[in-house]
């Protein structure tokens, strides 16, 4: 972790605390209050903060020896908290202040807890470095700029339930905790500060298995089995790096009683991913190779002229993307940390509430698609879509878990800004018709499916459901429809032409 070091919190605790920041004294406040005899805690400092050119997001990650609970079965353990999410200084030196009514910085501080080993005196430094990445994730996928044209400002890029994939043990060792999800976390308090609230995000670790359970039915559901299981996270949900079983090898009924009946009664309620994926238009050449928002070159989607970027942000700041029905939801550009490609699907902030199928038509966003007049929708006769082995591997759920229940799914490129939504026929919003079932808005591709074939497909492509690697390429593919899908090597998607 470049340019960290350890250091002493003393200062920001003790008899100079009038001299700090009131952001950062109002999170040291809730601190005190569960730690009162640890006033000088040790931190992870940035030696050059962020907002003078550092490359890591978080001034200082403050760690705490937890004693856990033993009425609970709660054990000992090591917390960590984050302090530069939120706006520690209210200078617009890192964030835009905008009140205080309204989220401090991003909302949100994380944290995280981790069980503490027999002999183990001061707590690892490893979970601040995985901090700054979660920080430099959420600065990058909010400050991108496909995200500032189609997404309303306040949306938040992470809230309880969602998972990351990390698809690397969290501590660089040989662990099976290799993912993780998010969490309310059970003792921090949300506190108010002079330049907004602030509410705490815990990092939960997860197994593969468990990580693949909470993106076929939802993240809150997988975090209440982890509570009910005290080696796998308990009522706090620690962290056990050593933890070498997962829920559902440690009770095998979970996944048939729980998740597989929850995902038939709820759906999924992960309405997207950060993938490697792309699409090609079978059906003609552009019309106009001067046209900015023709949809292919070779086999890449164009992106978006300047003209029409600015164009549609200006629309956006002036409301007119406001509609009295509810609508499909705008996509989220999620791009991730250079020094963790590895991350090749993450997450979409879902709303994690039960829905009826009826209710579940309505829109995840209080923003709209982007307006029609300004970005010109292009009708294809036939598409190929091409995915990556774990992209693939959703596309049963994206079937089963939330077309069948009325509802919408999205794949956005980490490498660029094409994105694939498939909708289903009660969508509201979506430019794709029955009619007309495969359309386009730029880098954007919306493909509607009739329940009829969406069955169809979930038969065809049931093999997707193993993680287990297969041989590549795959190919399925439905003529009537015109429609084709390949499951390629990630080598594909790492060229320059895909």
């Amino acid at each position: 972790m470049d340019g960290m070091r350890p250091s002493s919190g003393a200062a920001a605790h003790l008899g100079l605390a009038s001299i700090f920041p009131p952001g950062l004294q109002a999170i040291y406040g809730e601190c005190r209050r569960l730690y009162p005899d640890q006033a000088n805690p040790l931190q992870v400092t940035a030696i050059v903060k962020y907002w003078l050119g550092g490359p890591d997001p978080l001034d200082y990650i403050s760690m705490y020896r937890n004693l856990g609970c033993p009425g609970q079965d709660v054990p000992e353990h090591w917390h960590y908290v984050s302090l530069g999410l939120s706006d520690l200084y209210g200078d617009n030196r890192v964030h835009e202040f905008t009140g205080q009514e309204g989220p401090s910085g991003f909302g949100f501080e994380l944290t995280f807890r981790l069980k503490r080993e027999t002999g183990e005196t001061a707590p690892p430094t490893w979970p601040a470095e995985l901090m700054q990445g979660l920080a430099r994730y959420v600065f990058q996928s909010v400050y991108s700029p496909l995200r500032r044209i189609v997404c309303s400002a306040t949306e938040n890029t992470f809230c309880s339930g969602d998972h990351i994939s990390w698809h690397s043990p969290l501590d660089n060792s040989e662990s099976r905790i290799q993912h993780m999800l998010l969490t309310e976390d059970p003792q921090m308090q949300p506190v108010q500060t002079p330049f907004g609230h602030v509410s705490f995000l815990q990092i939960v670790g997860v197994c593969t298995e468990e990580l693949q359970a909470a993106q076929q039915w939802n993240g809150q559901g997988i975090l209440d089995l982890l509570r009910g299981v005290h080696i796998a996270g308990g009522p706090w949900l620690i962290t056990d790096m050593r933890r070498g079983e997962t829920i559902f090898d440690i009770d095998p009924h979970l996944q048939q009683e729980r998740v597989d009946k929850g995902i038939e009664t709820d759906g999924s309620n992960l309405s997207g991913v950060s993938a490697k994926c792309a699409w090609d238009d079978l059906s003609r050449p552009p019309e106009d190779e001067d046209d900015s928002r023709s949809i292919c070159i070779g086999s890449q989607p164009r992106r978006l002229s300047d003209k029409d970027t600015e164009q549609i942000r200006e629309a956006l700041r002036k409301g007119l993307e406001i509609n009295s029905k509810s609508v499909l939801p705008p996509i989220s550009s999620q791009r991730h940390s250079h020094d963790r490609p590895q991350q090749s699907v993450g997450h979409f902030q879902t709303q994690q509430i039960s829905r009826s199928r009826k209710d579940s038509l309505e829109s995840e966003s209080s923003a709209a698609i982007v307006p029609h007049e300004l970005v010109r929708t292009r009708q294809l006769e036939s598409v190929h879509l091409k995915f990556n082995q774990e992209s693939g591997t959703l596309l049963p759920l994206c079937l089963r878990g939330r077309l069948l229940h009325g509802r919408h799914f999205t794949y956005k490129s980490i490498n660029g800004d094409t994105a694939i939504t498939f909708v289903s026929t009660g969508v509201e919003g979506a430019f794709a018709t029955e009619e007309h079932p495969y359309a386009a808005h730029g880098p954007w591709l919306q493909i509607l499916l009739t329940e009829e074939f969406v069955e169809q497909m979930l038969a065809d492509v049931q093999d997707l459901s193993t993680r287990e690697v297969s041989k590549l390429p795959k190919e399925y593919s439905w003529p009537d429809k015109k429609l084709k899908i390949s499951v390629l090597p990630d080598t594909v998607f790492d060229s320059p032409l895909q």
